[in-house]
């Protein structure tokens, strides 16, 4: 970057770092993460889009709602093999990324729409732990997912009646891996597996998100990964500390073991990353992953959310906690509670292709719609929503999913099957899947 180029560019940072060093903002993030009360002073969401003249139903309400007295929820109780026993013999499962799926189990179980009554029940819930199977290194293998799925699938259609007069239409599951219920984590081996066959009728609680894939289910309901509310409290740093970097990144650029080039990896977005930024000292970027990684995110104005080999990661999560506004990369994803999360106006959306001019996009963006960005991101309400704690409060992730289920009811009666009729073909899939787990 030449001098004269430079010079504007870095007089634009200097004057968003004096700017968006918010301490209403700050306070906010860190009241929230900490479970403490709320900022009173700042705007509810509703009320900013409500000025800025935004759609109607875009946030504010539905990121209010509570589900409790709309809808009742069954809780199956299967053998601990599929779930809790998994967890004792791996307790690594509690912190990856993939552990909604044990959280929202747990939830439930002392939730206020749990019934113990499945006649008066509007949906059914499995609790099947499909991403515990870790190696040495603590990365999730889901080879043996549609098979543990399938066996429970089969268990609670031989004891109890509800499964097989829908075919799993009132049922949901929560499906945190990299591609959902396609159980692959390489996309290629995702998309010639596909969905589970047996999960075609069912409604999905899913991290992954993104247009026209085969992996992403009509009427999913798109979540948060999992990042510890714990652990990223214990990391809060002082309200008025000044958002002194401009652009923050953590995270591989190319994956060496598997595509040496980056030319499949992110879909190139990350070399591009790399090869046009590494120099530029707007970019705070690199493969290190320092102790500061979350004070970094709560000292910086913009976190990169580049795709990786899916298109989100939890670096999303944390930027929405840590008031760093969201760069999300990723062409056609579709983020976590669309209907309920005003996206559009709380992070910058970049398209692939366009990462080389990734600098002049963010420095060209106003001060005022920066500042906007950060007052929306500051509302409690809106790190509530991409949050798992435990134990569970008010408006946050696991009443983000109950809302999502509330919204799809009453149930159509095209839901329930006439006698003899069945959607599923219970043999569909690879040879491999059809072993009895």
């Amino acid at each position: 970057m030449n001098g004269a180029r430079a010079a504007p560019l870095l007089a634009v940072a200097s004057l968003s770092c004096l700017l968006l060093s918010s301490p209403a903002a700050s306070a906010a993030a860190g009241a929230e993460v900490a479970g403490g009360a709320a900022n009173r002073n700042i705007e509810r969401i509703e009320a900013v889009l409500s000025q800025e003249h935004s759609p109607a139903g875009s946030a504010g309400d539905v990121l209010e709602d509570n589900p409790v007295g709309r809808l009742k929820v069954f809780v199956y109780d299967l053998p601990s093999k599929y779930n809790k026993r998994i967890v004792t013999k791996d307790p690594r499962c509690l912190n990856h990324m993939f552990a909604a799926e044990i959280f929202m189990h747990r939830f439930l179980l002392s939730s206020a729409v749990r019934t113990l009554n499945p006649e008066e029940a509007d949906w059914f819930y499995v609790p099947v732990y499909t991403t515990c199977d870790l190696t040495p290194a603590g990365l999730p293998l889901p080879f043996k997912s549609p098979r543990m799925m399938r066996s429970a699938i089969q268990f609670i259609s031989n004891k109890w009646p509800f499964w097989n007069k829908t075919d799993g239409a009132d049922h949901f599951f929560v499906v945190p891996h990299d591609f959902g219920a396609c159980f692959h984590y390489q996309e290629e081996k995702a998309i010639e597996r596909g969905i589970l066959s047996m999960l075609s009728r069912a409604t999905l609680v899913q991290t992954f998100g993104q247009k026209n894939h085969v992996c992403l289910k009509e009427g999913s309901i798109i979540i948060p990964p999992y990042a510890p509310p714990q652990k990223m409290q214990a990391h809060l740093i002082p309200p008025d500390t000044p958002r002194s970097i401009f652009v923050y990144f953590r995270g591989l650029f190319y994956d060496n073991g598997n595509d040496p080039e980056g030319g499949y990896y992110a879909r190139g977005a990350r070399a591009s990353l790399w090869e046009n930024f590494k120099n530029n000292p707007l970019f705070d970027i690199s493969t290190d992953h320092p102790s500061t990684y979350y004070e970094d995110m709560q000292r910086a104005v913009f976190c990169l959310c580049p795709l990786g080999w899916a298109p989100w990661s939890p670096r999303l999560v944390e930027a929405v906690v840590f008031g760093c506004i969201p760069v999300i990369i990723a062409d056609d994803i579709v983020l976590p509670f669309a209907d309920a999360i005003p996206w559009e106006e709380i992070g910058v959306f970049v398209d692939e292709e366009d990462v080389p001019k990734l600098d002049s996009i963010l420095t060209s963006i106003p001060i005022e719609d920066i500042l906007r960005k950060q007052r929306l991101l500051a509302n409690p309400s809106m790190k509530k929503a991409m949050l798992f704690p435990q134990p569970a409060q008010p408006r946050d992730a696991f009443h983000q999913i109950l809302n999502g289920l509330a919204r799809k009811l009453p149930h159509t009666q095209g839901v329930y099957l006439q006698p003899g009729e069945k959607h599923l073909n219970w043999t569909a899939g690879p040879v491999g899947d059809l072993k009895p787990w």
